[in-house]
This record gives structure tokens, sequence and C-alpha cells, in this order.
């Protein structure tokens, strides 16, 4: 087991290491200005991991202990993914141009764009829960009928 730990660490490292030459190649050069990439490549974890994580989990075990059994997992799957399209939509949300422009993403609505996939991720929700609480309802009064057959 040890071998294949090993096996799979290896192009990790070399990743990582290929990764960090290539950072230094662009930053070394370009010194003060690549400050802002040092701070956004550190700052982005370091916010995930301080404030969406937690927030997240917390939303997350207070969902749990509130909503119905049926009703748990469609909610919790729409919460998280709510949060990682805010997560990833928050740079255009911020400032129009706050993302290097790539052809197409700055001519539309960002907001417009955010919400639309909002509403279909929660009318998922909405259909989920339907399903799942018809289904509990179905075999609970399939348990409770008498048998007329026998």
């Amino acid at each position: 087991m040890k071998v294949g730990r090993i096996l799979l660490v290896l192009p990790g490292l070399a990743a990582l290491a290929y990764g960090i030459v290539l950072f230094l190649d662009y930053a070394v050069p370009a010194w003060p200005d690549s400050f802002t990439t040092v701070l956004w490549i550190g700052g982005g974890p370091i916010v995930n991991d301080a404030v969406f994580a937690p927030v997240a989990a917390v939303v997350g075990l207070l969902l749990a202990r509130i909503l119905p059994k049926p009703w748990r997992t469609p909610v919790q799957v729409g919460a998280m993914l709510t949060a990682v399209l805010v997560f990833v939509a928050f740079p255009l949300l911020w400032r129009t141009y706050g993302v290097p422009s790539k052809p197409g993403l700055h001519d539309g609505n960002a907001w417009l764009g955010l919400t639309w996939t909002l509403v279909v991720v929660w009318t998922a929700v909405a259909g989920a829960v339907i399903v799942r609480v018809v289904r509990v309802r179905w075999r609970a009064r399939r348990k409770v009928r008498p048998d007329a057959g026998r």
C-alpha cells in the first residue's frame, strides 16, 4: 500500500514544483506588480476557509436539525450550490470588470445570470422535495392498507 501511495504522491509533487517554477517565472521579473497576484493566490483559500466554509457548515447543520427528513438532502444540496455559485460569481458581482476580460464574459448581466441559475437550482430542489415527500407518503399509505387479496 505504501508503494501505491508514493506512486500517487510523486506526480502531485512534480505538478506542484512545476507550478511553483511557472509562478516564479512570472512573479520575479514583475515583482511590484505581481504582489496582487500573491495576495489573490493566498487570499482566496484563506477567505474560503475562514468565511465561506464555516458559514456553509453552520447552515448545513442548522438545516439538518430544522428540516423534516425528506427535505434535508435536497435543501442542503441547493444551499451548497447557492454558496458555490455566489462564490464563483463574486468577482463579477463586486466589480463589473473584476476579472481579466475574456470574450463574451462581460457581455451579459452577471446579476441576471446568477439569479436565473439560482432559480433553476431551487426549482430542481423544489421538484426533488416534492418527489421525496410523495414517495414517503405513498410508502406510508401502502404499509397502512390491509391486503385485500389475503
